[in-house]
């Protein structure tokens, strides 16, 4: 997929990973780059920035994504990719409260919904588009410390694997973008334990998009360590989770990260 003269939504566009998103694709030569943002201020500058358009999106409200899609497509004839790239992370285990795993569901889940049902009719009624659902290396494998991150993350991969499946026929491309620890406000200023084979910047991780799209591959592994670790899991799953307890025993007590 070229993105040159395409029309190009972002949702979490205004910081991080998706505001280095905004950037790159309006370098690309992207038709428009709708930058769209709970963070109103920060969508607007970016958008100045990139001399695109800002919209303030709350994705866990449906009824902002509806109004997101149709202002993209009342004002530039099309959403040709919709980047679902909005996502929050909690700290903790099942212990977590209720209202935390709430949230955390309605904005790392069910915002990737809110986005399908949105967009896919006008894809589809014009001949097709594109889907990139950012998810995270914790979606195919797991995440340390935050247990609803890693359920959340593992299912907006396999809801980006069921649109795939159930549109792909139909002109529907979907992408999971699945990047390891990425120097943003979220992952801290060291990455934590995501940041095992080093911090990526968020430029790097646009880079990467940009070559996965080109290449139209479902997984977009910006950290291709990612795929070796997947293989070594589905070759052998209990000797991997034996393998994770002993990364999170040693990421606990604080020694070297080396899986």
């Amino acid at each position: 997929m070229d993105i040159a003269g395409k029309v190009v939504v972002v949702t979490g566009g205004a910081l991080g990973i998706g505001a280095a998103l905004c950037r790159r694709f309006a370098k690309e030569g992207a038709k428009a780059v709708v930058v769209a943002d709970i963070n109103e201020v920060a969508a607007k500058a970016v958008a100045e920035e990139i001399k695109g358009a800002a919209l303030l999106c709350d994705v866990s409200r449906e009824e902002d994504v509806i109004r997101l899609v149709r202002f993209t497509e009342e004002t530039y004839g099309a959403v040709d990719l919709i980047c679902s790239n909005a996502g929050i992370i909690a700290v903790g285990g099942v212990e977590c409260p209720n209202d935390e795993w709430q949230r955390i569901w309605e904005v790392n889940v069910l915002a990737h919904v809110f986005v399908g049902r949105a967009a896919i009719p006008g894809m589809i009624k014009r001949g097709g588009g594109a889907i990139m659902i950012t998810s995270s290396a914790a979606g195919l494998l797991s995440q340390i410390g935050s247990l609803p991150y890693s359920v959340t993350k593992h299912a907006a991969v396999g809801l980006a694997e069921n649109l795939s499946i159930t549109y792909g026929d139909e002109g529907i491309k979907v992408f999971a973008l699945c990047p390891q620890a990425v120097r943003t406000a979220m992952a801290g200023p060291d990455g934590g334990v995501a940041a095992v084979d080093g911090l990526m910047e968020p430029e790097q991780l646009a880079e990467a998009v940009i070559e996965g799209l080109r290449k139209e591959e479902f997984l977009i592994l910006p950290h291709p360590e990612v795929k070796t670790y997947m293989q070594r899991k589905t070759a052998d799953y209990d000797r991997w989770l034996q393998g994770m307890r002993r990364f999170q025993a040693r990421f606990m007590s604080g020694g070297p990260l080396k899986r």
